[in-house]
């Protein structure tokens, strides 16, 4: 009989950032294949509407407001986790910031927030994970959401952000290699621009030249269209699942070709 790698029943899945485009996609996703979803956020309503959306689709789903930033969020939730589920078997650290501001021009206070999130907040809780894990003696596995901006400067005032996203790739490496010894698996996708809400938004606030920025992100992927949620969500479920039992340590490029692309080259041209 030919088992099914992807399956996820039985399994628990904590997802930060969980009401987030990516976040919301990756619960409904890991959800699908079986896994009782448990959905962190600061978005009391996000959480409240996307647990409406799972539980229509009779999926598990536990949800905790808090904020991955603060020490003290992230040990109450999983300690409410641990009392009122179990012991997870799947981390995937999702929540994060951005700004786009001139490192010239880059606050304490803006290089704080986005750090506090996108790096720290993926420290905390991938500590406390592990916490219970050792404890549990089970093998287990995280997902770190990184970005192409970790591995290549992008420009555009994101250079806090792309700091974080190189910190989260580094961090990835480090504990797959600190937690091998205990099965706990630990990996990262790394996504271009991904149309959710989010980056939505950002776009409409370049006004006129946002014809002139998609054209641009465009002209970097090769495969020619930005992400979207789902194909991140995809990626994850791969990394979470049994279907990549022997990979650690991995940072998945799910960007279109974007990484591979010489910023020289040219698409389409024989």
């Amino acid at each position: 009989m030919t088992t099914n790698v992807f399956d996820l029943t039985g399994k628990a899945v904590v997802i930060t950032g969980g009401a987030g485009g990516i976040g919301s996609a990756t619960c409904h996703q890991l959800g699908g294949a079986g896994a009782t979803i448990i959905a962190t956020d600061v978005d009391e309503n996000g959480l409240a509407r996307l647990k409406g959306e799972l539980e229509s689709r009779n999926i598990r789903v536990h949800t905790y407001v808090g904020n991955t930033s603060k020490e003290e969020d992230v040990i109450a939730i999983f300690k409410a986790i641990s009392n009122n589920v179990g012991i997870p078997d799947i981390l995937i650290n999702n929540a994060a910031q951005g700004i786009h501001t001139p490192p010239q021009d880059t606050s304490v206070a803006e290089w704080d927030r986005v750090m506090d999130t996108s790096l720290k907040g993926y420290f905390l809780n991938a500590r406390e994970f592990s916490k219970l894990i050792l404890k549990a003696r089970k093998p287990a596995a995280v997902v770190n959401i990184a970005s192409i901006a970790g591995s290549s400067a992008i420009g555009r005032g994101n250079f806090v952000y792309s700091t974080a996203k190189g910190g989260v790739i580094q961090m990835t490496k480090e504990l797959a290699i600190e937690w091998a010894t205990a099965n706990i698996r630990v990996n990262a996708i790394q996504p271009c621009s991904v149309n959710t809400p989010g980056w939505r938004r950002w776009v409409e606030t370049e006004g006129e030249k946002a014809q002139v920025l998609m054209s641009r992100l465009l002209q970097g992927i090769p495969l020619g269209r930005v992400a979207e949620p789902e194909d991140i969500a995809n990626a994850v479920h791969f990394l979470a699942s049994d279907a990549s039992a022997m990979v650690t340590g991995v940072i998945l490029p799910v960007d279109g070709g974007n990484l591979a692309f010489n910023a020289g080259g040219n698409l389409g041209l024989y």
